[in-house]
């Protein structure tokens, strides 16, 4: 080798040796760019951890950290909110309104909180309905509202916190402690990401609980202390704050949930938001400021949303239709037969709509008959007529009922002229005929009747002539010799 070739070889070798620990650099929350949400990294987040879930099948989609136990301030509220929805169903009533009605006493112990804890105001021995404690301990995250609950339908806050946690086990959320039903500090009281998201997700399949953690504000009632005051939601995700300085906070696909913050857990968020039929929870947890966990729940969702799509299985079907042969069309055909067969949904019950990953989709195109059955009812023979029922197709979800639609003939296609008709054709022909036998005409007493007679009658007379020809040259005279002598 060359001693000039052998020095670039050396000078390359050192130059990528220099290049290769600014390659090997982490992401920053800095190098986010959000123009291209499907790009996301862990270091573009500033939490300890997180987790993005598919709401609907509760895939992940992203997760930091996810299973590491962490404090959760009070997004703990979720579960003490949902199992009490859950709980009321055992309340008397005739509705469910009724049972939500129940009046609670709020105890002096509820409202015994520290300065620097998060308060609904309540009032030592206010009643007030179940339903507005729930809405106390949401919007503004009241413990005291959290308390009152706890102890107003288990008669102590211990024993709820004992149904809290089996609840959160049933579930499988296995690293999941609680020690309060408030989300108060306590070195006991911790939970995960992932275990969060799994409770959120199950909450917010209550239509009570959507509708508490979405409200922007509630009007608590008018009852034995106070007239009627307002509430307001102090989740700037769901609830558009006006002050500038906290401007891209709001997330105007936000379906809710819950905000936490103490000095040991951080900044906490438990987010969801739906965006065409697409619908995702977020789990932040530990982020280093207010308005960064918003930051970071505004990127794991659009990050969600570039990855999933909503669609339907016509939709897909559609992008691949199913296109048969038919037999004996004409010959001046444009498409020589071809017949692209279009969808039409019979099922009134159920929903073609699928939540899933373009590459999914993709796949589904492809192989379409890996999640559909078909069964075709109509034999591919012209003529066929535009709209005419084919068959059926059944697409059968995993959580739902079996979707029903008909296979539809997207156009006409007419018959070849001259072509005999098939077996199928001519029994369909008579089956329909609504007058089988035909109408009497000279022609027909002719073909049918005197035809017949006068060939028996020929027949008849030819088989006679045949045997009395047969009897004569059976009956022959054989001549004997007359002279007695021979020679």
């Amino acid at each position: 080798m060359r001693r000039g070739t052998a020095q670039r070889l050396a000078g390359l070798l050192m130059a990528a040796l220099l290049l290769l620990p600014i390659f090997a650099l982490p992401a920053k929350a800095d190098d986010y760019n959000p123009d291209y949400p499907e790009i996301l990294e862990e270091g573009h987040l500033s939490a300890t951890a997180v987790i993005l879930i598919e709401a609907d099948s509760g895939e992940v989609i992203f997760e930091k950290k996810a299973d590491e136990p962490l404090y959760p301030a009070s997004t703990t509220k979720i579960l003490t909110v949902w199992l009490a929805l859950t709980l009321a169903e055992q309340l008397p009533g005739e509705t469910m309104y009724d049972k939500l009605q129940t009046k609670l006493t709020v105890s002096e112990n509820a409202v015994n909180l520290a300065p620097d804890e998060s308060s609904a105001k309540l009032a030592a021995g206010e009643q007030v309905a179940l339903i507005d404690l729930c809405y106390a301990a949401i919007l503004p995250s009241g413990n005291d509202a959290a308390t009152a609950i706890a102890e107003g339908l288990a008669g102590s806050e211990e024993t709820y916190v004992q149904l809290m946690n089996q609840a959160a086990y049933s579930l499988g959320c296995t690293n999941t402690h609680f020690v309060n039903a408030n989300g108060l500090h306590d070195d006991n009281h911790f939970t995960t990401a992932r275990d969060l998201a799994i409770l959120t997700r199950v909450a917010m399949q209550n239509e009570t609980f959507r509708q508490i953690v979405l409200a922007k504000e509630h009007i608590m009632p008018r009852d034995n202390v106070y007239r009627n005051r307002t509430i307001v939601n102090r989740n700037n995700f769901v609830n558009k704050p006006t002050e500038e300085s906290k401007a891209g906070r709001y997330y105007e696909y936000s379906t809710g949930v819950k905000t936490g913050t103490t000095s040991a857990a951080g900044n906490c968020l438990v987010a969801s938001a739906s965006k065409d039929g697409v619908n995702l929870i977020a789990v932040v947890l530990g982020s280093t400021s207010d308005g960064s966990r918003y930051t970071d729940a505004r990127r794991l969702m659009d990050y969600g949303f570039s990855q999933f799509l909503s669609t339907s299985i016509a939709e897909i079907y559609m992008m691949n239709p199913r296109v048969v042969e038919i037999r004996g069309f004409a010959l001046d055909d444009p498409q020589v037969g071809r017949l692209t067969l279009n969808l039409r949904m019979t099922s009134t019950d159920a929903s073609d709509l699928v939540v899933t990953t373009q590459q999914q989709v993709d796949y589904w195109v492809q192989n379409f008959s890996t999640i559909t059955v078909t069964e075709f009812t109509r034999d591919f023979q012209a003529p066929i007529q535009e709209g005419e029922v084919m068959g059926t197709l059944t697409y059968y979800p995993e959580r739902s009922n079996p979707v029903v639609y008909e296979l539809i003939a997207s156009r006409s296609i007419a018959a070849r002229d001259n072509i005999a008709p098939t077996i199928d054709q001519i029994v369909a022909a008579a089956e329909n005929d609504p007058n089988p036998f035909p109408r009497l005409t000279v022609e027909l007493v002719v073909l049918y009747v005197l035809l017949p007679i006068l060939a028996v009658y020929v027949a008849i007379r030819v088989l006679k002539l045949l045997l009395r020809l047969m009897k004569k040259r059976t009956h022959v005279k054989t001549f004997k010799p007359t002279s007695r002598y021979y020679r």
